[in-house]
């Protein structure tokens, strides 16, 4: 599972749709990005954690973590992207840890973090096993892995929807938002094809996890995850 060869076209299509990202990911969302990183993280994350921002972007769950907490964290942003790594420093008031590279091959030692957050990013991961595996060794005993992103409903019924407004709606309202950049956001669609459904990837955490808080919103087109080690 995971993205396999497709992960190369996918991180093109994040890599040219910098500009807008934030501004079309809050209105694809249905404006919930932020209500649902707020749902993950509280009670995960506590002050004086260290925390690892995997497939980070620009930081919006280290910087929802970091409101929640007063700012007592130490923060470590990572993606795949350097460009967006590039402009951290300006959203934040201490600017964090930066560290490039993939989920598959997390350069830092077993045991490390408190807490490893995923916003809207395990879903590109290249071999989602192996990812999770890898945020499991960096965290220590005890440590949380939050994940905040699409769901893939176990119900046929609503996995249509929801594959629908990724297919045919979200396009639209990412074009009025971005113009004709906004168009490839319709990439979604194509990772969430490659996404298990929830109770598989709950399953496939609680593979390497002790136990795995699994919250749901939009009919289950929103996960909010916590797994502990």
């Amino acid at each position: 599972m995971g993205l396999g060869s497709y992960w190369g076209e996918v991180i093109e299509v994040l890599r040219q749709i910098i500009p807008i990202y934030d501004k079309v990911n809050k209105y694809i969302s249905l404006g919930k990005d932020t209500e649902h990183r707020n749902r993950g993280i509280n009670g995960r994350v506590n002050p004086g954690d260290s925390i690892l921002d995997a497939g980070s972007g620009f930081g919006n769950m280290s910087r929802t973590a970091e409101k929640i907490c007063g700012g007592k964290l130490a923060i470590t942003l990572y993606d795949p992207l350097v460009p967006m790594l590039k402009n951290t420093s300006t959203y934040f008031q201490k600017t964090p840890d930066l560290s490039c590279g993939v989920f598959e091959h997390i350069p830092f030692k077993d045991g490390q973090f408190d807490a490893v957050l995923c916003g809207y990013s395990l879903r590109d991961a290249i071999n989602l096993r192996i990812a999770i595996s890898e945020i499991h060794r960096v965290l220590k005993n005890g440590g949380r892995f939050v994940i905040v992103d699409l769901g893939k409903p176990d119900s046929a019924l609503i996995r249509a929807g929801v594959s629908f407004y990724l297919r045919v709606i979200l396009p639209i309202i990412a074009f009025a938002v971005g113009g004709r950049l906004g168009l490839k956001f319709g990439t979604l669609h194509g990772t969430f094809k490659r996404w298990p459904q929830n109770k598989k990837l709950e399953s496939l955490i609680l593979e390497k996890f002790s136990r795995v808080e699994f919250d749901t919103d939009l009919m289950g087109g929103a996960i909010m995850v916590a797994a502990y080690k």
